[in-house]
């Protein structure tokens, strides 16, 4: 409700009103993680939720920046190619595993018949198909992360409030990760709202936040 966050209301007022769009809906939620993110098919059935931590961290610039960011994601309709993206990746992993269990189950005349080397490419195949997948859903990700942040400042007009935000963001959500947020979901988040290191930060749905950061400071110039 407008009564417990007119803060937000008044921000995406004005932001729709710059990027001719229609009023999302708002959801506030109650964590202390400082994050948002949009859904909807499309910009008449838009949902933009933040976070009661967000709030408490940003200044009113800064906040802009954010809900920029998100308008754009509605208005490229990210959020279906988004899922798209997903329930490919989704389809190519379940085909790797029929395919591996097919041959578990069905490959012992074929290698007797001689077909050894084929069945070791399909092998390769079927194992390198889920990295395909995880790899065309992170590069996805990535560009249309890229893509709300220049086209958000664009419509904020304020390039530096979104740099600001995502730094402070970035510096909360590693002491406090969503732990209980399901992993699937993580991509929808303006910054990933799971502690990525190490290996998990190279496969990351989300671009590395200093080059975001980055980005948007070279759109000052």
């Amino acid at each position: 409700p407008e009564k417990e966050a007119p803060v937000i209301y008044q921000a995406l007022r004005e932001l729709t009103h710059n990027a001719g769009m229609p009023m999302p809906k708002v959801y506030l939620m109650p964590t202390d993680q400082p994050n948002a993110f949009a859904t909807g098919r499309n910009p008449d059935r838009a949902v933009v939720a933040v976070t009661s931590g967000l709030l408490r961290i940003l200044d009113y610039k800064e906040l802009k920046g954010v809900l920029a960011h998100e308008l754009a994601h509605i208005r490229n309709r990210d959020i279906l190619i988004s899922t798209i993206a997903a329930v490919m990746a989704g389809t190519l992993m379940f085909i790797s595993r029929l395919g591996m269990w097919g041959m578990a189950f069905g490959g012992g005349r074929r290698r007797n018949e001689g077909g050894a080397a084929i069945a070791l490419i399909r092998m390769l195949a079927l194992l390198l198909a889920p990295l395909a997948a995880l790899l065309i859903q992170m590069s996805i990700s990535r560009t249309r992360e890229y893509g709300a942040d220049a086209a958000g400042a664009a419509i904020s007009g304020n390039p530096r409030g979104l740099a600001s935000a995502l730094g402070k963001m970035e510096s909360y959500a590693r002491q406090r990760p969503l732990v209980e947020l399901n992993e699937a979901a993580s991509h929808m988040f303006i910054i990933n709202p799971l502690s990525a290191q190490g290996l998990t930060a190279l496969f990351s749905t989300h671009p590395p936040i200093q080059e975001r950061i980055a980005r948007l400071r070279r759109m000052e110039l």
